[in-house]
This record gives structure tokens, C-alpha cells and sequence, in this order.
């Protein structure tokens, strides 16, 4: 909360909009880190998710679907993270299903649903709200769009089946990005 007000306070109300995800992600630096892994900064995206326990579905998924290498390249990308619990709150089987190799091409349109090109940190997001009278639309990977607006202080997204989901984490840096939760 404090990390989401310090990057939206000021943005947030000239904008007084909000951007949506579902999950939850710790943005401390977990004191058993090393100071090698301090030093080193952060890892790829890819690195990011698979050290998170909380993302292991979305990591087997981004394996699943062919997609780690193109996220352990340079970027920049923005992703919108799932956690487990947003994937678990899925019909039974889904996720399953999706895994199945026959199904990687719709898994693959899921997840690049879930990656905009470029870092987009969450006051350039706020600043796109505001700049766009209260909304603004995205362009994603898979060539779909999202709808971003503030709900009070919070970012919500809005897909274009009108499916909504709200960050509850911003700006977890990595080499080549940021993830929003």
C-alpha cells in the first residue's frame, strides 16, 4: 500500500482513476537476499516470476507456451502477472487444459493478452489516465487492447470482453522491465 501510494499519490489524484490485476507480490527486499544478488540487481522478467512461489503457475505456463525466452530478452516489457490465486479461481481444469500441447497457441494469445511492448511503470500509467480524461486503452502483445482507469487509488483493468481486474502491486522492477500484480 505505501509502495502503490508513493508511485500513484500524486499521479493518482490529478487522475483519480484506477488499473486492474489480480495477485499480490512482496516489493521488500527479503532480508536472507544476498548482497551478491543485491549487487547483481534484479533478474529477467522470467527470473522475477520463477523466484516467486506465488507465480509458479504463470511461470509453468510461460514454459507451457514457449514464451521464457522471448522474456529473458532485452524488452522492454510490462507484464500484468497473474498470481496462483487468480489462476486458481478459474473453472476446474482450465489451466489444464490450457498446458495441453494442442493448446499452446491459445494459451500463447492468454499470456501476450497479459504483456504490453515497453516499460510502463504506474505513473506513466496514472499520466495516461489523466491524459485520457479518465481512461486510457493498451495495446497488448497479442495485438488486444485494455482499458486502464483509476477506481479511487486503485489501477483497474478492463478487458475487451469487460472482464475487470485491479493491481495490487506495481512497478516489481526486473532487467528487462516491470511487473504489475
Amino acid at each position: 500500500m505505501k509502495l502503490r501510494m508513493k508511485y500513484l499519490a500524486l499521479p493518482m489524484s490529478a487522475a483519480a482513476m484506477a488499473l486492474t490485476a489480480c495477485g499480490d507480490a512482496a516489493t521488500d527486499t527479503p532480508e536472507s537476499e544476498s548482497i551478491e544478488q543485491i549487487a547483481e540487481g534484479p533478474g529477467t522478467a522470467i527470473d522475477v516470476l520463477a523466484g516467486n512461489e506465488d507465480f509458479s503457475t504463470l511461470t509453468a505456463a510461460l514454459e507451457s507456451a514457449g514464451l521464457t525466452e522471448t522474456l529473458t530478452g532485452t524488452g522492454p516489457f510490462t507484464i500484468l502477472a497473474p498470481n496462483n490465486a487468480a489462476f486458481d479461481k478459474l473453472e476446474d481444469g482450465t489451466v489444464d487444459d490450457l498446458l495441453k500441447p494442442e493448446n499452446q497457441a491459445k494459451l500463447t494469445g492468454l499470456l501476450t493478452y497479459h504483456i504490453i511492448p515497453g516499460k510502463i511503470d504506474a505513473a506513466a500509467l496514472a499520466k495516461m489516465i489523466a491524459d485520457g480524461g479518465g481512461s486510457a486503452e493498451i495495446g497488448t502483445v497479442s495485438g488486444g487492447k485494455l482499458t486502464v482507469r483509476m477506481d479511487g487509488e486503485d489501477i483497474v483493468l478492463t478487458d475487451e470482453a469487460g472482464g475487470l481486474s485491479k493491481i495490487t502491486s506495481v512497478d516489481v522492477e526486473t532487467s528487462n522491465g516491470t511487473i504489475h500484480v
